[in-house]
């Protein structure tokens, strides 16, 4: 793995959205690799500062209401 390709998906590493293979892959890239190791612990260090400091939000049920009636006349 190259770490361009560390770039592209880090997003989804993170997420933990990656299939097994994949997320494996990136792991042992990253054992590999002190600038790509540093650029998701910076990353990841960010994403959990920003979720301890911003609130939940939740939408309102009337948009909850109109979007899954949107989604049903759509079918």
């Amino acid at each position: 793995m190259l770490c361009d390709d560390v770039k592209r998906v880090m997003y989804f590493f993170l997420d933990g959205s990656l299939g097994d293979q994949k997320r494996q892959t990136i792991e042992i890239h990253l054992g590999d690799c002190p600038d790509c190791e540093t650029r998701v612990t910076i990353h990841r260090r960010l994403r959990g500062f920003f979720r301890k400091r911003l609130a939940p939000l939740t939408a309102p049920e009337t948009l909850r209401v109109r979007v899954v009636q949107s989604l049903r006349a759509g079918q």
